[in-house]
């Protein structure tokens, strides 16, 4: 006679946690928020991602603890995240990273299955750069200065999966020229190299690149995203320099742990996309070598499916 109870009390369980998602949205956050960069600190994904944080906190009502924990190409900070809590209280400033890794290393400690995307913020260039006492002038110069080399030219590398040196292997292949690896620890330390001609060319993200270009220490011959930048507008992109296949987007967003709720999430996306309307953020991203590029999860999770595909295929031709 009691059978019936069970399927009963799980429909009355599953009404009431529908009842408690709007309220759970209102109630948070009701602590710290801690944000987790997987880069070292001061380098182009932490200033970003502060400078998105910082408005965040107003909105949100709660201060938010940005700490990086870099290394290990974001893995580091990436399986933080995986474990912790789903509660909302702790995000992953996510990268292309999150695509490349699992497509290049094995045995990793977490995978993209672990993670849910909130909202992506930011889209940043990187430039193809050489020292300023290069000879060349254009992408194509480089290629035929590579060609004629008596000894293999070298490029900066500043770590595998990035998405500079991805587009550094991409590039040797769609030039066909070989170029042998200087490797570094991130891109911030290979630059006074750069400066001196150690090495002939390096692809780095735009707050590393910028101020020395504008310095006229180094010289930018293409920007490796899909559009003109507007901090270097006179810059080509690396498809009008005649290398399409080498076109990578430097994304940031954040992402949390699987399993968070719903409504915790449109709260945080909803906290994203006003921080980003305002001008003070937009300046700030402006400043720091990007632009603010909001997408909400459903198109942002579109957009991750479309940027995989497109990694995917880079491998695919680096690994031939």
């Amino acid at each position: 006679m009691n059978a019936p109870a069970l399927p009963r009390r799980g429909l009355l369980a599953g009404l009431l946690l529908a009842a408690a998602l709007p309220a759970l949205a209102q109630s948070y956050p009701t602590k710290p928020i801690r944000v987790i960069v997987p880069y070292a600190p001061g380098g182009v994904v932490d200033v970003q991602a502060r400078a998105v944080t910082a408005r965040m906190a107003v909105e949100l009502g709660q201060p938010i603890v940005v700490e990086a924990k870099p290394g290990a190409n974001g893995n580091i900070g990436a399986e933080f995240v995986a474990r912790a809590p789903a509660d909302g209280y702790t995000l992953l400033v996510s990268a292309p990273f999150l695509i490349n890794n699992p497509l290049l290393e094995d045995h990793l400690r977490w995978a993209p299955k672990d993670f849910v995307p909130v909202a992506r913020f930011t889209l940043s260039p990187s430039y193809f750069v050489v020292p300023a006492s290069s000879p060349a002038r254009s992408v194509r110069d480089f290629v035929e200065m590579a060609r004629k080399s008596p000894t293999t030219l070298q490029f900066g590398d500043g770590g595998v999966g990035s998405t500079q040196n991805m587009a550094n292997e991409m590039f040797k292949i769609a030039a066909n020229i070989r170029l042998e690896a200087v490797t570094y620890k991130g891109a911030p330390p290979m630059v006074p190299d750069l400066i001196n001609g150690a090495f002939a060319m390096a692809i780095l993200p735009s707050t590393v690149a910028y101020p020395h270009v504008k310095s006229g220490a180094i010289r930018a011959l293409a920007n490796i995203s899909s559009n003109r930048s507007a901090q270097l507008p006179d810059v080509p992109t690396i498809a009008e320099a005649g290398y399409p296949e080498v076109t990578a987007l430097s994304w940031y967003a954040f992402h949390a742990p699987a399993g968070t709720p719903p409504a915790v999430m449109q709260r945080i996306e909803q906290a994203v996309r006003a921080a980003l309307a305002t001008d003070e953020v937009k300046e700030r991203l402006v400043n720091a070598g990007g632009e603010a590029a909001f997408q909400g999860q459903e198109e942002f999770q579109a957009f991750l499916k479309s940027d995989a595909q497109r990694w995917e295929r880079m491998v695919k031709a680096i690994r031939r």
